[in-house]
Parts: structure tokens; C-alpha cells; sequence
């Protein structure tokens, strides 16, 4: 049996000694644990095991998390944030953050700040950050997600009124990177075949609608319910030249893309 993927989940600051930004009553501490607890409940009815640098509110420094990783031999790196503009109420947006570009953990954060931006949070995009420590020093792909700014209504408001579909977002974009590396592994070609995804939801609505948009442009495209997720999926090819073609007409088209290798049905 294949041994799960293990993502370690770190829900930012801590602690009577490290709340995060603070705007109002509301700190940053609550947010990320609330958040990453759901974000693990997702990856674990998914068949992957979340592991969390912290559960309750207690104080780790961001050397102990990065350890914790490493200690645990997690797979993937992922460290929740809220924003906070040196002015309040002037920054809006996701963003995600990574050591450097051009890494694996590239495609991380491009897949959940992706996903992120489709629940309605201006896109701030992928950003270099080396000097963050659960960046530099984790050995394994790690990013640091921004979900929105704490110290923006608009931004706490979109938090709370949207918190499960963000949830999923973050955790669709985590999906999204394991479902690339499973279904890229050696495979007997009689019981396969191609299909490209475009994107995972919890929300049928969400799914539906750009199910709507692919059919719309021409490309055969289908939505896959699996007990948790809508994914949306384009074509089925036994020939993977063919796949890759249709990959890059959907890549012109603006869509994310995911080259699945799937067992056929009977």
C-alpha cells in the first residue's frame, strides 16, 4: 500500500507571547488556527495526513515550526497568515510567499494562491521571501499563505461570511499538487488514460460555473464528484501527445491545468 502524503499545517503566531497583527478585537493567532484545523479536516478526508505545528494556542518559534517539519518528515510546508497594511485599511488581497521562485514550492503556491483568488480576494500573487525562517530553513517544499488583510473589514468580513469555501481553496490548492505528483507515477497503459483538471471545489455552484465557461469555449469538459470535491476535468486520451495539446489549448484559454493519469472505468 502507498504510503499517504504528509502535509505539515502551521497556523501563524501563538500564544500569549505572539498574537500576530491585532485589529480591534480580532488577532491573527485565532484566525490561523481556526483556519488550518479546517484546512487539515479536508486533507484528511482526502487521504492525506495533516499534521499541525500547533492545535491549541501555544508559542513555537518559527525555528521550532520549520523543525517540526522536518522532524516529521512532511511532504509539504504550509504556513497560514493573516495580512496587515502599515496603514489600516489600505491592503486587500491574498498573497502567497515563498524562499524562491523557480522551486517546487512555486507550484504550491501558485496552485493555492489560484485557488484562493476564485473566492473573491483581490490576487496579490507569489512573492520571494528569504528571510522567513519557516521559508529558509523547512527541507521540503514550504510556502506562507496571506488570507487576506486582518486589519480590512472588507477582507474580515469575505473571512468569516466565506471561512469553508477558503478553507477548501487552500486545501484545493494543496489537492491540486499531490493529484499532479500521484498520477504522473509509472502506470500499465491498458487501464489508463489522460484527463486534464482545471480546478476543485466544495461549492457545486462554484464548479458549475466554469463547467458553463469550458463548455461555452468548446472543450469537453465534465465535472468529477468524489464525496468531498466538484472537479472539473477536460477530455480522456490514451495518447498522451493528445492530452498535452488539449493541456495547452486550455492554458491559451487562461485556465490552471493538472495532467491527471486516471484508471479506466469498465
Amino acid at each position: 500500500m502507498e504510503e499517504k502524503k504528509k502535509v505539515m499545517i502551521d497556523a501563524g503566531h501563538g500564544g500569549t507571547k505572539d498574537p500576530g497583527a491585532v485589529f480591534e478585537d480580532r488577532m491573527e493567532k485565532d484566525d490561523t488556527l481556526r483556519l488550518a484545523l479546517a484546512v487539515g479536516r479536508i486533507l484528511e478526508e482526502n487521504g492525506v495526513n495533516a499534521v499541525y505545528t500547533r492545535s491549541t494556542d501555544v508559542y513555537d518559534t518559527p525555528y521550532q515550526k520549520a523543525e517540526m517539519g522536518n522532524e516529521a518528515g512532511a511532504d509539504y510546508f504550509v504556513s497560514l497568515h493573516r495580512n496587515a497594511a502599515s496603514e489600516p485599511g489600505k491592503g486587500s488581497g491574498v498573497m502567497t510567499l515563498v524562499y524562491k521562485t523557480g522551486r517546487e514550492s512555486e507550484q504550491l503556491a501558485d496552485s493555492i494562491q489560484r485557488e484562493l483568488a476564485r473566492t473573491g480576494y483581490v490576487d496579490l500573487g507569489v512573492i520571494e521571501r528569504p528571510d522567513l525562517i519557516v521559508l529558509r530553513k523547512t527541507q521540503m517544499p514550504a510556502v506562507l499563505v496571506e488570507v487576506g488583510f486582518i486589519d480590512n473589514p472588507e477582507d474580515n468580513k469575505r473571512f468569516d461570511a466565506q471561512f469553508d469555501e477558503i478553507a477548501a481553496a487552500v486545501a484545493s490548492g494543496i489537492l491540486n499538487v499531490i493529484d499532479d505528483d500521484m498520477d504522473r507515477r509509472p502506470v500499465e497503459e491498458s487501464d489508463y488514460y489522460y484527463q486534464i483538471q482545471t480546478g476543485a471545489y466544495r461549492i457545486r455552484s462554484l464548479a458549475e460555473q466554469q463547467l458553463e465557461e469550458l463548455r461555452r469555449m468548446g472543450f469537453p469538459a465534465f465535472l468529477v464528484y468524489d464525496g468531498t470535491y466538484f472537479k472539473l476535468r477536460v477530455g480522456a486520451f490514451k495518447n498522451l501527445d493528445n492530452a498535452v495539446r488539449m493541456e495547452r489549448e486550455l492554458r491559451k484559454a487562461g485556465f490552471p491545468t493538472v495532467l491527471l493519469y486516471e484508471r479506466e472505468v469498465k
